[in-house]
């Protein structure tokens, strides 16, 4: 195909080519396959990258993008069955896609995704459709149990980017599936980090183990229980602000020697008014910091799963976690992918969320794709104000002067060049 002139409606997937690239995406595929340059196997794992940008499930069902040029982009003459996809995922283990996902955090951090010492972590659990017999959890606590599949992310507050996400079957505690991404954190976070969590995670199995790692601290709201009110409502608290006062005790779980700190709120002007809250935590920075300010970031996670959720954070089609736990990876190096390409558009349209983004640019644009002599020139037809053809034009020389290698490798090392017409 590369010897003819393609043209098709997808041309704007070619954008994510100079990302995958400084993101070291292939290398990180190849390490995962074992396989070279030339084998399928990565190739077939780009495709389901590009999928997932796309916010698509199963692209190999929709046969018009296969006659525009989609398989293109990934290597390919063809778009790979549903069976060969299948077949690869679970070929490879959990413990193995973890550490692509590591590998990409690494990468990230290398790329300056991730800044400050904030991180957010919280439990994102998929509705299934699966007919295997598993057990239920409630998603809300008002509503019936169901089948879903549990993962956990832990997100840069400030950026809001994902550092890690690990994945876990429904029956397991949320404690014993939140530890494996404590210490995938560590791998790729090096420096003092507060991680702060929900309820959930106030378990004195994740205390202990923050409490021995000496780059980690957490930070979570204690359950109200009457032993935690009991000991609240009885501290002598420092008024901040009109309505609000903090204090501070020393905080046991029970039948465990270990003391952690406990932070207590007390919001309200009147004493029958009172409402009492609190916090423990395993971090010896002020009270007022943590609780006022560092808490209220975490909601950042929360800002993610609404942003990226189309890219296949919300639906879990099979239980089978090889599977699973692959197509997580492969929707995570989609999202740092388009998170660097958002960089490159004009400030009005950064803050679209994936679907947006792959519809207005990625999926939609129309175009062309031709060789000349080395290079794979892209042509893209009236491009929307929100591409900043500036950032595009002459990437090879663009890439190399960052230090990357602009030949990209599963497109048989030609160069890639834009025209904006």
């Amino acid at each position: 195909m590369l010897a003819q002139k393609v043209s098709g409606t997808s041309a704007g997937l070619w954008l994510l080519v100079p990302e995958l690239l400084r993101l070291g995406v292939w290398d990180i595929l190849k390490t995962w396959t074992g396989d070279n340059d030339t084998a399928l196997e990565p190739r077939i794992a780009l495709q389901m990258i590009n999928e997932s940008a796309l916010c698509v499930n199963r692209i190999r069902r929709q046969n018009s993008l296969g006659h525009q040029g989609f398989q293109l982009v990934n290597g390919m003459g063809r778009l790979v069955t549903d069976q060969q996809a299948h077949l690869l995922m679970n070929h490879h283990t959990m413990e193995q896609a973890r550490q692509m996902l590591v590998n990409l955090g690494l990468q990230r951090q290398l790329s300056g995704h991730y800044k400050g010492d904030l991180i957010a972590i919280d439990p994102h659990r998929i509705l299934s459709s699966s007919e295997r017999v598993m057990a239920k959890k409630r998603k809300v606590s008002e509503a019936p149990p169901k089948k879903m599949l549990q993962t956990f992310f832990a997100v840069s507050a400030e950026t809001g980017q994902p550092i890690m996400s690990t994945m876990a079957s429904t029956g397991v505690p949320t404690s014993q599936a939140t530890l494996p991404l404590l210490h995938s954190v560590r791998q790729i976070i090096k420096s003092d980090a507060l991680l702060m969590a929900d309820k959930e995670h106030f378990t004195y199995t994740l205390f202990k183990e923050a409490q021995h790692q000496e780059n980690i601290n957490l930070l979570t709201p204690a359950l109200n229980t009457s032993k935690v009110q009991k000991q609240i409502r009885t501290l002598t608290y420092k008024s901040l602000w009109a309505g609000f006062a903090l204090a501070e005790t020393p905080f046991k779980f029970a039948g465990h020697p270990e003391t952690f700190r406990l932070i207590a709120e007390r919001t309200g002007e009147r004493k029958e008014d009172f409402i009492y809250n609190a916090f423990i935590t395993t971090s010896g920075k002020n009270a007022k910091t943590l609780v006022c300010e560092n808490y209220d970031k975490r909601w950042s996670v929360e800002e993610f799963f609404r942003f990226e959720n189309d890219m296949g954070l919300n639906r879990a089609s099979t239980l089978n976690l090889n599977i699973r736990y692959a197509r997580l990876a492969f929707s995570m190096m989609a999202q740092a992918a388009t998170y660097q390409l958002r960089n490159k558009l004009t400030t009005k349209y950064s803050n679209w969320n994936a679907g947006h983004l792959a519809k207005e640019i990625l999926a939609w644009t129309d175009g062309d794709v031709r060789v000349k002599d080395d290079t794979i020139i892209v042509t893209i037809y009236n491009p929307h104000k929100h591409i900043d053809t500036s950032k595009y034009i002459n990437i090879s020389d663009v890439l190399a002067k960052e230090g990357v290698n602009p030949k990209i490798p599963w497109l048989y090392d030609f160069k890639l060049d834009f025209r904006f017409k």
